[in-house]
């Protein structure tokens, strides 16, 4: 885009730029990605005040702190898997819908607050936007997305502001966090705009990238028929423990599925959702010989390294067996690596989990179609 850009795809060098001297990196993204999710989300940031969301987020985020979502997760796969049965769907669509009721109840906990679905509609007219030339001239994507960011701000506010005077136990979610009204989480006094440019940002981040990889998870089992058989073995054992004991899906449950874990693991290198990230240089940097000028833009190339021989023998294989063994450190970094990785990696793989359980042990399905391409919508 326009800017000079350095490409590493080594391992060490990766984790030089991402871990062992990551303040000589600052995060970078197109101006127009930051209007549009909004200049104080904590992607856009290093130093204190990402350190302090980081922990924020994070204390949302973490298994503690998910494990009580399980049972609303498996009510959300089981209200959308009967919707597809006996008929065409786009794998990728239907999967976002499902991500984005997952990101909604982490965002803003179990409650029915009446502006949810205005919440909703807004930021699907963004997003629509979001890949798009940023061009704000009346009538463009770009231009109609800027105007939804508007009024979402404003719809984010007004629910801040009752969440704030609120005392109900039960709003949860990142949002509960953030207000600082969790006593057993980090305390930082956050402006209305902060908290609703790091509400939005998180659910632009926890909705699009787990649906990209459950749709190759879904092609990946299609067009592997023996692992789809033995996943579906592994699911249907816990499904008749659950029978017996007459309950539903628990998180320990979740952590007895190796094989399946494995499935995931490996879809997130073979198809590498996160392909590469942006740094950029905020001064002269050497490194093994080479000289990286302030200013130029580092791209640690994920996917490179999750296609080199030398780390993943055949690359091109789908082979979950290959997780059966560590990867070599730093060589699988599908959620990125360092301060500024991502915090939702628990709560991605969690709803991957659930919705893979139902899927495999009660449907089959086929592709439609001749093409057997992937389309790139950029990425």
């Amino acid at each position: 885009l326009g800017c000079p850009c350095v490409m590493i795809t080594s391992p060490v060098a990766a984790r030089m730029v991402l871990v062992s001297r990551a303040h000589l990196f600052k995060p970078t993204y197109p101006r127009s990605k930051e209007r549009m999710i909004g200049p104080e989300a904590i992607f856009f940031h290093q130093g204190a005040y990402h350190a302090s969301l980081k922990k924020l987020v994070q204390a949302a985020l973490l298994p503690c702190a998910i494990k009580g979502s399980v049972s609303e997760i498996e009510q959300i796969v089981l209200r959308l898997l009967p919707t597809w049965e006996n008929s065409s769907i786009n794998t990728l669509q239907e999967t976002k819908r499902f991500a984005f009721d997952v990101a909604m109840i982490s965002a803003f906990g179990n409650n029915r607050d009446f502006e949810m679905e205005g919440i909703k509609h807004l930021y699907q007219c963004l997003e629509k936007g979001y890949n798009s030339m940023p061009l704000d001239l009346p009538g463009t994507p770009f231009h109609k997305a800027m105007k939804a960011r508007k009024l979402l701000n404003e719809t984010l506010r007004g629910l801040i502001a009752k969440r704030r005077k609120s005392d109900e136990e039960e709003s949860g979610g990142l949002l509960r966090v953030l207000l600082g009204k969790d006593q057993n989480k980090p305390n930082l006094q956050l402006s209305d705009s902060q908290i609703a440019d790091n509400i939005i940002g998180v659910i632009f981040a926890a909705h699009d990238t787990t649906a990209s990889t459950l749709t190759w998870l879904i092609k990946y089992l299609h067009d592997n028929a023996d692992l789809l058989e033995a996943v579906t073995r592994e699911q249907e054992g816990i499904r008749r423990k659950l029978f017996a004991e007459n309950r539903g899906l628990t998180w320990d449950d979740t952590r007895h599925m190796p094989l399946t874990s494995r499935v995931i693991q490996e879809t997130l290198r073979t198809a590498s959702i996160l392909s590469f990230t942006f740094r950029e240089a905020v001064e002269d940097v050497e490194f093994e010989g080479y000289f990286i000028p302030k200013g130029w833009k580092v791209l640690p190339l994920f996917r490179s390294i999750h296609h080199c021989a030398d780390f993943f023998p055949h690359p091109e294989k789908f082979d979950p067996s290959r997780f059966e063994v560590p990867p070599k450190p730093n060589t699988f970094m599908p959620f990125g690596n360092g301060v500024h990785s991502c915090p939702g990696n628990e709560l991605a793989k969690l709803e991957m989990l659930i919705l893979l359980h139902h899927l495999t042990i009660a449907y089959r399905w086929h592709v439609t179609g001749d093409e057997d391409g992937i389309q790139y919508g950029p990425f």
